[in-house]
């Protein structure tokens, strides 16, 4: 009998991934073929080929209108999410994002034809390569995997995740928070018996987001209390601040506007990004850029103190999360015994110093894992008058299930014999200020004056987040569900199969950009390639 394979841990972020796996009782980062441990969320287009991972982002400025970066950004929302108008306009995009059907598409040139690929299908184009990264490592194929989601991901997002594992040909095990898989890394790597109760914050500042977990442990149990979170504020928030500065310096001094350059503008970000991380470790960066706009070359510093100063309402807004998360959970920060630094961004020195500011408290230490996860939103239906009727409520403890009992005049929409069941996500009192999952007919309904049959709604969230909905009429029985909203169809009452068939027909069109369906050897091509400072509060930890 052959030994289990072991399953992958893959952390896609907006900027960089990468892989891990367990083994002789510790996690192995895995480095790339470039013999990183971290690979660009980057894919590219060319003529020839396609590129996923640092030859993506290596190319950028040559290829700009090809070369997609921050799809984590679109996955899983709607194209007039305001979210997404605000990215298309603000984040100097050189790619093309289009409306089809209501869902947000990048449009690129591929082998001289027009292709347009969802966020999905982009995202896994990166998670086959962290798939091939794993295989290479390990010797043997890869098909079980869990995949990490910021932690206020919505249902939607997190569902779309998923769904773009299946298009990699990935088994995904689990969809787990970054701020709680950095919680399980933090005791890991901590591997002490202490039988003491411990109340830890995870501080998780990315690329792309902010997530901030509070946990309480004890005897080996992590049990969430509350999460909270900005899905669109990160490192790129901060570089983008740079880029507009620098633009505005470049237009007073030479009176020329460089933002419909794409190249040029693809030119500055890298430099921006190179100067940020610097400024992590030095109080002056330098921007050293030859003709960048019409043979104008660029040559300019920047001091921390002017970063600060640019970037200072960001900063203080990825405090907002931490405040939120300890109202939700009923803490006060002195209860707050460390603070775990994750990601990146964490690295600023004035994103350390607001924390340890914010701190005070004491310190002590844990051993092995369970994992007690929470529900980042509130789901409920929407009753008579618009009303949200919450169901599950946020931070409530997943696996979750609940079930409330409604006569068909408080759901009814449709026909008289088949009440409208609508499932919504989000903390506001009236569902036309919260975020619509999805709908469907209880049909079957026998016969009896309005308002008697009673309807009980079930909703049941799994370990990954996702919600499963049911409504059954109490007195017939007749029972309709819809099970996970997925993306690959507007119906969410799609079978199986329907699923299945939309599944191949994406494939057959990745096939034409070099993808392999799920299960085959995966794209072909490739791409070649701090501490806290102490403080009279909490122990702060950055983990790597």
């Amino acid at each position: 009998m052959q030994p289990k394979k072991a399953a992958i841990g893959i952390d896609l972020g907006m900027t960089y991934s990468c892989v891990g796996v367990f083994q002789n009782g510790k996690v192995e980062i895995i480095a790339n073929d470039q013999g990183k441990r971290t690979t660009a969320s980057y894919v590219a287009f060319t003529d020839t080929e396609r590129l996923v991972g640092d030859a993506a982002k290596d190319q950028v400025a040559m290829n700009p209108n090809n070369t997609i970066f921050g799809a984590k950004r679109l996955i899983g929302r709607k194209f007039d999410d305001p979210k997404i108008q605000q990215d298309i306009k603000t984040t100097h995009w050189p790619f093309t994002v289009i409306d089809d059907n209501g869902k947000p598409k990048v449009e690129v040139n591929f082998k001289e034809e027009t292709k347009r690929f969802s966020p999905e299908e982009v995202s896994s184009m990166v998670l086959v390569k962290m798939r091939e990264v794993a295989e290479a490592y390990l010797g043997h194929k890869v098909t079980d995997a869990v995949i990490t989601v910021p932690a206020y991901f919505n249902h939607s997002q997190r569902q779309a995740t998923k769904d773009a594992g299946a298009i990699a040909g990935l088994n995904v095990l689990r969809i787990i928070t970054e701020s709680t898989a950095a919680a399980l890394a933090y005791g890991l790597e901590k591997n002490v018996g202490n039988k003491e109760e411990k109340t830890v914050i995870i501080f998780d500042l990315g690329g792309g987001a902010v997530n901030v977990s509070i946990l309480r442990i004890k005897d080996g149990i992590f049990e969430v209390k509350s999460t909270a979170g900005d899905t669109h504020l990160g490192g790129e928030d901060f570089d983008n601040r740079m880029v507009d500065y620098f633009v505005q310096e470049f237009k007073i001094e030479h009176k020329k506007d460089i933002t419909p350059n794409k190249r040029a503008v693809c030119r500055l970000r890298t430099a921006c990004e190179r100067a940020k991380r610097n400024l992590s470790s030095s109080t002056q960066a330098s921007i050293e850029i030859d003709s960048l706009f019409d043979g104008i070359d660029l040559h300019r510093s920047i001091t921390r103190a002017r970063f600060e100063e640019l970037c200072a309402d960001l900063f203080r807004g990825t405090l907002e999360p931490v405040e939120k998360a300890l109202r939700d959970a009923k803490m006060d920060k002195s209860q707050i015994h460390e603070v775990v630094l994750v990601g990146g961004s964490t690295r600023i020195p004035k994103v350390q110093k607001l924390l340890q500011d914010l701190f005070n408290g004491k310190s002590s230490e844990i051993e092995r894992v369970w994992l007690i996860d929470v529900a980042p939103h509130s789901l409920g239906i929407e009753t008579t008058g618009g009303v949200m009727n919450r169901i599950i409520v946020r931070n409530s403890t997943i696996h979750a299930q609940e079930s409330q009992v409604f006569t068909t005049d408080s759901i009814r929409v449709g026909g008289e014999d088949k009440p409208n069941v609508k499932v919504y996500e989000g903390e506001r009192a009236m569902t036309k200020d919260n975020n619509l999952l999805g709908s469907f007919d209880l049909s079957g309904i026998r016969p009896a004056p309005s308002g008697v049959p009673r309807i009980e709604v079930t909703f049941d969230i799994d370990a990954d987040g996702i919600l499963n909905v049911s409504a059954a009429d109490k007195l017939t029985g007749k029972t309709s569900c819809s099970r996970g909203f997925k993306w690959l169809d507007n119906n969410p009452l799609a079978e199986k199969e329907e699923y299945e068939d939309r599944l191949k027909e994406i494939m057959m069109k990745m096939n034409g950009a070099g993808s392999a369906a799920p299960g085959g050897a995966g794209f072909p091509g490739g791409f070649p390639g701090g501490a806290a400072q102490p403080s009279a509060g909490p122990i702060v930890v950055e983990l790597n």
